[in-house]
């Protein structure tokens, strides 16, 4: 059995419900073989949960990625880029290694609703990163950003973001408004591929408990395009992943509740021995 391997080029949480360690225990179970190049290292108070980010020197990062690209890989995605030298640093390899099943998750650290706390990093990614990605997977506050325009609250306004961010260069846009839209009775998220919207729902879950859930969602899409599935496939696939993550996600303290990466097999366990039950 060959196992395909994957880079994910992301900050690391500590907490182990996002960055790096979400993209790890995703790819595990959806059964490739990944490894980091770790931009940053997130930290929190203990006593409020407040995040401090240590950022790794950029020499130490273009080793990490020369590491894992010595070993090859057949897919990649990014995370938490942090400043435009990175960003800068990962359309160069995309560029260099011809990689092309690469998926940006334009992770944006932000303020409130209405700030970003760092609009250059924006602005590098419509750019450099962009027209470099097979599929970019922004929520909505981050497709507002992409996009130029205000978070969008509707399937119609995520559709206007998704036709703006895909003429910037990415070749399929997944806008992932999930429970955020509160005017849907499902969980909704929007595909669009230049000519064609897709939405896939699900069931929405009353929880609190979806922390790491963005990076687990691209993490499933890259594991999968990785395996040779096409793009519609592997959102497919993400799609029912981080579904059952939401659902089974659990109360870590009194602060946070991440998703349960294992939840997905877990299903798909009970339903083949009910299967090979009848």
């Amino acid at each position: 059995m060959t196992i395909k391997k994957v880079m994910t080029i992301a900050g690391s949480d500590t907490s182990g419900g996002a960055g790096i360690q979400a993209d790890l225990k995703t790819f595990q179970e959806l059964g490739v073989y990944g490894m980091t190049a770790l931009t940053t290292i997130v930290t929190m108070d203990p006593h409020d949960w407040r995040h401090s980010v240590f950022p790794i020197a950029i020499e130490t990062l273009k080793t990490q990625i020369d590491t894992i690209l010595s070993v090859g890989i057949d897919a990649m995605k990014t995370g938490m880029l942090g400043t435009v030298e990175i960003i800068e640093l990962a359309a160069k390899v995309i560029d260099e290694n011809k990689l092309d099943r690469v998926v940006i998750d334009p992770v944006m650290v932000c303020k409130g609703e209405d700030e970003a706390l760092h609009p250059e990093t924006t602005d590098a990614m419509r750019e450099l990163l962009l027209p470099r990605a097979l599929v970019v997977t922004p929520n909505l506050f981050e497709a507002g950003q992409l996009a130029g325009t205000k978070t969008p609250h509707t399937v119609e306004e995520m559709k206007a973001a998704a036709v703006k961010i895909h003429e910037q260069g990415a070749k399929f846009v997944l806008i992932k408004g999930g429970s955020k839209l509160h005017s849907e009775e499902k969980a909704v998220d929007l595909l669009y591929d230049g000519q064609e919207f897709k939405l896939y729902e699900s069931e929405k879950f009353e929880t609190t408990y979806t922390h790491g859930a963005g990076c687990t969602y691209s993490s499933a899409i890259t594991a999968e395009l990785a395996k040779g599935k096409s793009v519609y496939e592997a959102v497919d696939v993400a799609k029912a992943f981080i579904t059952a993550a939401i659902q089974q996600g659990f109360r870590l303290n009194e602060f946070v509740g991440p998703t349960w990466h294992g939840a997905y097999r877990g299903a798909e366990a009970v339903t083949e021995y009910c299967e090979d039950c009848e």
